[in-house]
């Protein structure tokens, strides 16, 4: 074993050392602190076997209370590398492959010089993916440039070349940057340095796969790159259409590098039951495709003819979004029979701004998940404030299924979340007190004063209210 545990005396800031140590702070009780572990553990032994002089250490956060409060540990695991003395946060994936590439990156100078054509091939053979600019004047400013991204991108290994021989070998020219890598074209070329935005933008958009399948390894890479639209096909891996499928979708990804992320979920995975429900998609339903916008908010969008996945509808489609031809899709239950037979009336998107939006009265809303066990746990609760206020014709009682009906002006980040609409001006107040039937009655009674949440809270409800001044919109 090559981890060592540390306490609070064992991390001391000292500009003296020139060594480098790297450390995970965990919580016994932490799930994803015991999925790392043997991938931390691997990490340590790989870089000890090679002589590193990387030390990974862990440290328990409940016990090492001071060191946590040091170092402003604000979630588990935390992984930091003290250079010199100094701590660096990391950020990216949780193998250890990825692990021992960023140490090595962030312990080493920025772009690895290869000297000769057999260390390019190594160096070939050693990563999936790297970077590498040709420069025969090493301290020429495109050089330079090249050098200042390779310090700053810990995703991929950078190396440069300035002999005849080896630039020769990469079958590039003076002053070019190759990105080689084991999938897809194999090889990208950036003909000319012009800036570092240049550079990155090159490096990003040719260095994922053209369709890259969605795991719990590879979620850091698409949900933490700069590129924020993603089509996203939904087809069983296992089903015997899959390859005819995917290889459709390939040829339009192709369209849309550097633009667009084409990413394939698996719906025979049972762990993505939470985005097959995310996106209203059932694991039986044939193969089809949504697009997601992370800089909208999350906004959703679905094709006229979501199974079509021919390379031209596919394509058309991803277009259409971009130019804003093709319109926000919010999910939507039909609204029940039912809806206002028991105290607290059931709202879909349909009917929500009918309701909450009556100015003639008082409407609390629940926002709930059918899964999330803090809202199982309100529902008698609820159920008995619904009694209490029957009776009274000017407040209404009432919850909705936030993640099968979805509302334009109004984003839920947790669940349950309960928000007052006050009657008269729709103000919208959100409840931020304790749970229980007393908190909730005082809440209404005293028109969303007590146990309120901060104003900012509520802030796009209120916008969407001002834009509203002459009663609901029935867009939905």
């Amino acid at each position: 074993m090559f981890l060592f545990s540390l306490k609070t005396t064992s991390i001391r800031p000292s500009k003296t050392t020139s060594s480098y140590s790297w450390n995970s702070v965990n919580a016994p009780w932490c799930g994803h602190c015991k999925a790392l572990a043997p991938e931390y553990a691997k990490a340590a032994t790989e870089l000890a076997e090679e002589g590193s002089e990387l030390k990974l250490g862990k440290v328990d956060a409940t016990e090492q209370t001071e060191l946590g409060e040091r170092f402003e540990i604000r979630g588990y695991p935390t992984l930091k590398l003290f250079r010199e003395g100094q701590p660096v946060e990391y950020n990216g994936g949780r193998t250890a492959p990825e692990i021992i590439r960023w140490l090595k990156k962030k312990s080493g100078p920025p772009a690895t010089e290869l000297a000769t054509a057999d260390e390019l091939a190594a160096f070939k053979e050693a990563n999936e993916v790297f970077v590498l600019g040709c420069f025969k004047d090493k301290k020429s400013e495109a050089a330079e440039t090249f050098s200042k991204v390779a310090a700053t991108s810990d995703d991929f290994p950078f190396a440069i070349a300035s002999e005849d021989a080896v630039i020769a070998a990469a079958e590039a020219q003076d002053g070019q940057v190759v990105l080689f890598k084991k999938f897809d074209e194999g090889r990208n070329v950036l003909d000319k340095v012009e800036n570092a935005d240049q550079v990155k933008d090159f490096v990003v958009a040719n260095s994922l796969p053209l369709v890259i399948d969605f795991t719990h390894e590879s979620a850091s890479k698409i949900f933490g790159g700069p590129i924020k639209s993603h089509n996203l096909l939904f087809i069983d891996q296992k089903a015997g259409d899959f390859d005819a499928v995917s290889n459709n979708y390939r040829e339009s990804a192709k369209q849309f590098r550097g633009k667009v992320l084409f990413v394939t979920i698996n719906t025979g995975n049972d762990d993505h039951s939470r985005i097959l429900d995310f996106f209203g998609i059932k694991k039986s339903d044939k193969p089809q495709m949504r697009m997601i916008r992370l800089e909208d908010d999350m906004a959703k969008f679905k094709p006229e003819d979501e199974t079509n996945l021919d390379p031209a509808a596919v394509s058309a489609f991803v277009q259409g979004v971009l130019s804003g031809e093709v319109k926000q899709h919010l999910l939507s239950q039909e609204l029940p029979e039912d809806w206002d037979r028991t105290p607290v009336k059931v709202l879909v998107a349909k009917n929500f701004d009918e309701i909450a939006f009556d100015k003639s009265k008082k409407v609390l809303v629940e926002f709930y998940a059918p899964w999330c066990g803090h809202c199982k746990q309100l529902v008698p609760i609820y159920d008995q404030l619904g009694e209490a206020f029957k009776d009274q014709d000017d407040v209404v009682i009432a919850k909705l299924d936030a993640t099968a009906n979805e509302l334009e002006h109004t984003k839920v980040g947790s669940f349950p979340t309960l928000k007052l609409y006050k009657k008269e001006t729709n103000e919208v107040v959100e409840y931020n007190g304790e749970r229980t039937l007393e908190g909730l009655k005082k809440f209404i009674e005293s028109d969303g004063d007590y146990g309120k949440a901060p104003a900012e809270d509520v802030q796009e409800d209120e916008e969407k209210q001002e834009d509203d001044e002459h009663g609901p919109r029935d867009e939905l």
